[in-house]
């Protein structure tokens, strides 16, 4: 229970605290501290777990999101304490929309955590809402035009999306009351997926259809992403890199509950061609528009979009092989594009303007920071030796082993990104020095914390992690 207390209740106090103190450094630091003590209990739910209950939830599965989750919120409070601060110095940012701010992210972050313990598919569902509520307020702190009309985009979306999942949420209490009856129990995973095969099959696909296009909608999955680049483009960097490290994840976690679900109901339809072909839309779609970008942080976004469809494909494709390459891209990708996401704040501070025309040069005025997004390009795009090459490999050659065809498109797909990606860098990162040259103001630490995951990942899996990923992989069927 201790660690319980620390993943639920240390956010909750935070953000109680957070909301009261006015002084920026004070918060900051007790923003660090509180994520930090929320990954540490995160952690001993690796040996010691409490017995699960009518709400809360502890097994492989989610643990693998909670200290995920825990930890790039932990680096991202800390790379957010120097980065908002600039943003406070140069006036884009006043004290009272700081203290906002800091209790925002713990909201956020207590909502995220409740959603991936929670042992019941409504209490899920509420948590969910929360942490998109939280985050759309942080979009728009900016306070600009083009902010607030993010912030309003996103609400909008994100309300469509969170509905028709709560429609399918419905959809699945009705479908198990023939074989659970009403109340507590047929609401809650482990009674679910215990009685599964004496459910109404067909309301059980109708439901899988709207969780998959509502939750679908907060994963970023094309035609449903289009509240995400603006999300990223408008907001803060520091809530870029949850959007895309952490936010996708939870949601995605939701629609892998609710496969697990319909895999144990023998009369259900198979979910994975439905996830197989969002994904690829997804990939196709985000791979294409990557080409067309002009604005450093949308690029990425459109990234985070071409990554999930990637992430929701291997899920698809399912197996042994399938769910373990879907596990680790899903851990490589959070820690990549939030590293990325790092490293595009200081490019952004640094020029004083998103857009890649106005950037160049960057790794002879600013060599460090430079050579750090090339790096993390690099990785992203699924070159060696990072831990992407390895989880898309993976993917890769398990399609190719089953459905070559598809494994074509997806090749093609990663391709397009691929030359996109590279093209960008190029310009941000080499030819003739563009823009302003001053310092970069923000820690240099969470990006090099993460890049070295990512490339040691690529290296070198540690045995326990893989039994770990295999066994979860097993369980995701």
């Amino acid at each position: 229970m201790i660690a319980l207390i620390g993943v639920l209740g240390v956010p909750l106090i935070a953000s109680a605290l957070l909301a009261v103190i006015a002084d920026y450094r004070l918060s900051a630091r007790l923003n660090g501290v509180m994520s930090f003590i929320a990954f540490v209990a995160a952690t001993l739910l690796f040996w010691r777990r409490p017995a699960n209950g009518d709400f809360l939830l502890v097994d492989d599965l989610n643990v693998v999101f909670i200290v995920l989750s825990t930890f790039v919120g932990f680096t991202t409070s800390v790379f957010s304490a120097s980065y908002i601060g600039h943003e406070l110095e140069t006036g884009r940012l006043t004290p009272a929309y700081l203290r906002f701010y800091h209790a925002m992210f713990q909201v956020m972050m207590f909502g995220m955590n409740l959603a991936l313990i929670s042992n019941n598919i409504g209490l899920m569902w509420v948590a969910v809402e929360l942490a998109t509520l939280s985050t759309v307020m942080m979009v728009g702190i900016y306070r600009t035009h083009e902010a607030l009309e993010a912030a309003w985009k996103y609400f909008i979306l994100g309300s469509v999306g969170i509905a028709l999942a709560l429609f399918g949420t419905i959809l699945v209490y009705l479908a198990a009351r023939a074989a659970i009856g009403g109340g507590l129990d047929g609401m809650a995973w482990t009674v679910l997926v215990a009685h599964a095969r004496g459910f109404d099959p067909a309301l059980l696909d109708i439901a899988f259809v709207f969780l998959l296009i509502g939750y679908g909608t907060k994963v970023g999955l094309a035609p449903m992403h289009a509240w995400l680049p603006d999300a990223h483009a408008e907001g803060p960097t520091p809530i870029s890199a949850v959007l895309s490290g952490l936010l996708l994840n939870v949601a995605l976690y939701a629609l892998l509950r609710f496969k697990i679900l319909l895999a144990a109901c023998p009369g259900g339809i198979a979910p994975g061609p439905l996830m197989i072909a969002l994904g690829l839309v997804s990939l196709l779609f985000a791979s294409v528009m990557l080409y067309r970008r002009r604005d450093i942080k949308r690029m990425f976004a459109y990234s985070s979009i071409e990554h999930m469809g990637i992430i929701v494909f291997a899920f698809g494709m399912a197996g042994p092989l399938g769910n373990f390459a879907g596990l680790l891209q899903m851990v490589m990708h959070s820690l990549t594009k939030s590293a990325i996401f790092f490293s595009v704040g200081h490019v952004a501070q640094v020029k004083g303007t998103q857009r890649i025309a106005e950037m160049g040069g960057l790794t002879e005025s600013h060599p460090l920071l430079g050579w750090s997004l090339v790096g993390g390009v690099a990785a992203i795009t699924g070159l060696p030796p990072f831990g992407v090459f390895t989880s898309e490999f993976l993917v890769i050659s398990s399609t190719f082993a089953r459905e070559p065809l598809l494994a074509l498109v997806l090749v093609l797909g990663l391709l397009l990104a691929l030359g996109a990606l590279l093209m960008r860098v190029t310009t941000i990162a080499f030819g003739p020095v563009r823009g302003p040259a001053g310092p970069a103001h923000a820690s240099y630490l969470p990006m090099f914390a993460h890049l070295a995951l990512v490339l040691t990942a690529g290296v070198y899996l540690p045995k326990p992690l893989v039994v770990w990923f295999q066994h979860i992989a097993v369980l995701l069927g």
